[in-house]
């Protein structure tokens, strides 16, 4: 595991934006990355005013955005049918496992997938 470097599940960046202090002060001086489908399930938000919507695009302008590529494609197909996870995570896990990176989540659905470098953030 690379010390600076982080893959991170949209409910993650949901706490971070809460003011959860322990994800704030584990990412801190951090390389951050998420996949496209965290950032469209926060720019996907009902209701988002212009202050919410420019914090959420500050944010995602720092993170290293992992877009769905030949290896993330077919990797989140075999999560589907192997573990029965909804689409998003999978592209989230497979995304993970292509840049070999551990994901941060608090979604206890990871903890099926045996080939992630999972870390379960229990709040």
């Amino acid at each position: 595991m690379n010390g600076n470097k982080i893959f991170i599940d949209t409910n993650i960046v949901l706490y971070l934006f809460g003011g959860d202090l322990t994800i704030a002060e584990f990412l801190d001086n951090k390389e951050i990355y998420i996949s496209i489908i965290t950032e469209i399930e926060l720019l996907g938000f009902k209701n988002l005013d212009f202050e919410e919507e420019t914090k959420i695009r500050q944010f995602i302008n720092k993170c290293f955005v992992i877009p769905l590529n030949d290896f993330v494609k077919e990797q989140a197909i075999e999560y589907r049918k192997n573990y029965s996870l909804k689409l998003p995570d999978c592209i989230v896990a497979a995304s993970g496992v292509y840049l070999d990176l551990p994901v941060m989540t608090s979604d206890k659905e990871f903890e099926k997938l045996r080939e992630l470098d999972l870390i379960l953030y229990k709040k």
